[in-house]
């Protein structure tokens, strides 16, 4: 046998053990899902685990639209909602990484235009307070006497119609004294957007696309309603009415306007949610990566109480302490998202649907919990 043939056995049988020993794929966690997605019927529901070392385990069942066969995918598109406020917060990180911004810096530095018609309670908030709900803002999205099909049809692109509902919000009186109380509300985030764009001079979309969805290989990350509309190529979103589910056909109207996108309008599939989380926990373990490790801890603090940057505080015993947890529901869809820093996990669960009653909820509830004492089973 000549030398080129032995060398090329050898490199074969290298690049053979290679993949052999490379990270094995995620456990198939539809076994443990399909029971409890059957249980509350639900036409979709997906589940992961997730560590700093990548996506451990995933699964996916249901259908794409309640009543059709037409059969959820791992790669299918999931609606964050709220969620999506901790990717925004990551977003305003890494401009704070770059010198272009700074947590403390007021709206009225940021916005000098507006100080004139800005009610002036709102002039000293700092970014830090917005993103910890702590801005004075309505829980209320809409302008005074705006409906939300108003807002749909501001004029021009959704950039100009961000800037338009920012002007409208910070004339108004804050509903409580800025940076003194908690006051969940969408309003801080579709500000925080607008920030980044006045900075940047490009739209949220494109930076979200820039700054993150990219350098992560979030590929199937998008806004507003999942998939196209008059065909069920994505899962639709769903409302239930009683015992009735209202399948809801993606369209430009299907979700909240693009003014309060930065608050919440991101989907994407669940191992793409996963890449960003990810991203949490390897900055945890002091690993670079889109942030630097410190900016990453910062994120995950709450300078003024239990929340702050997309996260809220809790203290769980299966976490060792500090988990981080949000929800997020554009009324329908449900997505729910743990995480466990000091135990470098979280789990997270989504479903194309939501209703009033906490149905929804307490099914992402029981899968959540399935998950983690799956993981800390494992881990034992």
């Amino acid at each position: 046998m000549n030398t080129f043939k032995i060398l090329l056995l050898v490199f074969c049988a290298m690049a053979a053990g290679s993949c052999l020993q490379g990270s094995p794929s995620p456990r198939d966690l539809r076994a443990l899902l399909e029971p409890i997605r059957q249980k509350h019927d639900l036409p979709a529901l997906a589940g992961a685990i997730v560590t700093s070392k990548g996506l451990q385990a995933v699964g996916v069942t249901g259908v794409r639209k309640y009543g059709a066969d037409t059969p959820a995918g791992i790669d299918d598109q999931f609606h964050l909602g709220s969620n999506s406020k901790a990717i925004t917060a990551t977003l305003l990180a890494t401009l704070v990484e770059e010198g272009k911004l700074s947590w403390n810096q007021t709206l009225e530095q940021i916005f000098p235009e507006l100080v004139k018609d800005m009610n002036p309670a709102y002039r000293h908030v700092t970014v830090e307070q917005m993103l910890a709900h702590r801005a004075g803002f309505s829980g209320g999205a809409w302008p005074e006497g705006k409906t939300r099909i108003d807002l749909y049809e501001l004029p021009g692109p959704p950039r100009e119609q961000r800037w338009a509902f920012v002007k409208m919000i910070l004339r108004e009186p804050p509903v409580n004294e800025p940076g003194k109380q908690f006051l969940y509300s969408n309003r801080s985030y579709a500000v925080a957007g607008v920030i980044a764009e006045k900075i940047t001079n490009l739209p949220w979309e494109e930076l979200m696309q820039k700054r993150i969805f990219g350098p992560l290989k979030m590929s199937t990350c998008g806004f507003g309603a999942m998939g196209t509309a008059g065909k069920i190529d994505e899962p639709w979103q769903h409302r239930l009415e009683g015992t009735h589910h209202v399948s809801i056909e993606p369209g430009p109207q299907m979700d909240n306007p693009p003014v309060v996108a930065p608050a919440g309008t991101v989907h994407c599939s669940i191992g793409d949610w996963a890449k960003f989380i990810q991203a949490h926990l390897r900055g945890e373990r002091g690993e670079p990566g889109l942030l630097k490790p410190e900016t990453i801890k910062y994120l995950h603090t709450a300078p003024f109480g239990d929340y702050g940057f997309g996260w809220g505080h809790a203290q769980r015993p299966w976490a060792g302490g500090l988990a981080l947890t949000h929800t997020g529901s554009n009324t329908m869809n449900l997505a729910i998202v743990w995480m466990a820093p000091l135990k470098d996990f979280a789990v997270l669960v989504m479903t194309n649907q939501a209703d009033p009653g906490d149905v929804t909820f307490k099914a992402c509830d029981e899968v959540e919990a399935a998950l983690i004492q799956e993981f800390t089973k494992r881990r034992e």
